[in-house]
């Protein structure tokens, strides 16, 4: 799959978490945190401008999330964006996670791995409340392929 889904560097949900937390290990303060969550996002494929229309909207964000997903080959893959550097690169991190895989390896994975990465607690609770709508929809996303593939 191109530009702009996210085509994933690890073969499982499960590895992209564990490389997510390897590579926060690596810093010791929060804003350095942050600014590779920022670089993340800014290493994003490009979102179409065309698709940032209410439909893919993402609701119960603060800043303006999108999302488009596309199935293919039994496998969801997904375009994200945000009009926010620091949500941009939250968007990266859960694409990281979850596009590329089967809806089922989707709702297998546990969206916990946000608190496990202390990431949830260090965020405002208006982003925290964003990135919880974004893994709602990205699992609507997966469960409506799931049935579809049935």
């Amino acid at each position: 799959m191109d530009a702009p889904f996210v085509t994933p560097t690890e073969p499982s949900a499960s590895d992209a978490i564990a490389a997510l937390k390897d590579e926060f290990e690596f810093f010791d303060d929060w804003m350095d945190r942050y600014e590779q969550v920022i670089d993340w996002g800014r290493a994003l494929p490009a979102f179409p401008d065309a698709w940032k229309e209410p439909s893919r909207k993402v609701e119960g964000c603060q800043s303006q999330v999108w999302i488009e997903p596309r199935l293919e080959n039994g496998r969801l893959w997904l375009a994200g964006a945000s009009d926010a550097a620091i949500v941009q690169g939250l968007v990266a991190m859960l694409l990281r996670v979850y596009s590329g895989r089967t809806p089922q390896e989707i709702l297998a994975t546990d969206p916990g791995f946000l608190t496990d990465l202390d990431l949830i607690g260090n965020l405002s609770t208006n982003r925290g409340n964003g990135i919880a709508a974004l893994i709602r929809r990205i699992r609507a996303i997966a469960t409506a392929a799931a049935a579809q593939a049935a």
